[in-house]
């Protein structure tokens, strides 16, 4: 099982200090929603962690590893950052092809991947035609062509209609299902209250809240959205603390 550390994880752009000394553990078998304001620090953790940026101070880790370290990373670590990863005149099944060529991944995990994402019937049209919905699966397609153990995803659900946000809490749930460790971020707080397991807020880069979703919702429940907002908004309006942080 790999799990992803924090260790006082602190990034600094000039002036401003993007993620500030954050420490946390993200555990396999769960989904664990990373939420937070806009600017509060969860991209830059996300990027952090997958080495596409130096941290100033502390450590993320990925199975005990920084990222850099992994001998096939993308056997360990798959990754959605965005809808707009692949050329607009490939076909689909192209673009796997080409990144599992470069990855030095089995070229039949392509017809697998496009499968659990369930766009086989669109494997083979242009990626310029295809809506955002369906760009968002691709980029999950191509996240799990090394059939990683940790899962990470930067707003997934964003523009995706009622049929693709249901599409989605059925994949993290099944991937978490299957033990590996799912990180995913988002704002869409009703869906949260559906899909995770476990909540971790940011807010003005500082980590404000860890543990599990009937922790943060309190006595309405875990299925409360309402419950759930108003406990995120006591917690990220500026100059909250670290109350409400759980081991």
């Amino acid at each position: 099982m790999t799990d992803i550390a924090l260790d006082g994880l602190t990034k600094r752009f000039g002036a401003v200090t993007a993620v500030d000394d954050v420490s946390l553990q993200i555990r396999p078998g769960a989904v664990t929603a990373f939420l937070g304001p806009n600017g509060a620090g969860k991209t830059t953790t996300m990027r952090a962690i997958l080495g596409l940026v130096a941290p100033t101070a502390g450590r993320a880790l990925i199975g005990g590893r920084p990222y850099a370290a992994l001998p096939r990373p993308r056997r360990e670590v798959g990754a959605l950052l965005g809808p707009d990863g692949a050329h607009p005149g490939r076909t689909g099944r192209d673009h796997l092809r080409v990144i599992a060529s470069a990855a030095g991944l089995d070229r039949a995990r392509v017809d697998a991947v496009l499968d659990l994402v369930e766009l086989t019937d669109a494997a083979d049209r242009r990626v310029g035609g295809y809506s955002l919905g369906m760009r968002q699966r691709l980029g999950l397609a191509a996240a799990l062509l090394g059939d990683p153990a940790v899962l990470i995803a930067d707003e997934p659900a964003n523009g995706l209609d009622p049929e693709g946000i249901a599409w989605l809490r059925r994949f993290l749930r099944q991937a978490a299902d299957d033990g590996r460790t799912v990180l995913v971020s988002s704002h869409l707080l009703a869906e949260v209250a559906r899909t995770a397991d476990r909540i971790v807020i940011v807010s003005e880069g500082r980590l404000r809240f860890d543990g599990g979703l009937a922790e943060l919702a309190g006595p309405a429940g875990p299925g409360d959205a309402d419950a759930l907002e108003a406990a995120f908004l006591r917690l990220t309006v500026a100059g909250a603390g670290t109350a409400g942080v759980a081991a």
